[in-house]
């Protein structure tokens, strides 16, 4: 069920929330949840990442955490009149109402969102060096 694909990302997750930790001295404290926000237009196929967390995550401090995925709807913004939408899937980027191209504002998305530890939580947009935002490609 992995794919390289996720299993790059989940090691990158794992990674980066391992390097979190250890620079503020947390490395020993145990991971509860680790919640990722992932875009449906991402080509992120969750079941996969939820796999591959599994195996990324063996011997770290994220061994026995919960892997929690939000998943973040495509969306749409209409060049010619201002229209926001769901895009759907696949995605539809044409607007019915103008006729217009439609730019995409979201559903790419591949965010840590939020580490729970033992005692502590930390948030996406908190003091977490560059470990916010996992590399996509």
């Amino acid at each position: 069920m992995s794919t390289v694909h996720e299993l790059s990302i989940a090691m990158a997750v794992v990674d980066q929330v391992d390097t979190a930790l250890r620079e503020r001295g947390a490395e020993r404290v145990p991971v509860r949840s680790l919640t990722l926000r992932v875009g449906e237009l991402s080509g992120v196929v969750p079941e996969a990442l939820d796999f591959s967390f599994g195996v990324a995550a063996e011997g770290t401090a994220l061994a026995d955490s919960r892997l929690l995925i939000e998943t973040v709807e495509g969306r749409a913004r209409c060049e010619g009149c201002g229209r926001d939408t769901a895009t759907g899937m696949p995605p539809d980027l044409w607007c019915g109402a103008c006729e217009q191209a439609m730019s995409l504002t979201g559903g790419r998305e591949l965010e840590i969102a939020r580490v729970v530890l033992e005692d502590l939580e930390i948030r996406q947009g908190d003091d977490v060096p560059e470990a916010s935002h996992v590399p996509h490609r």
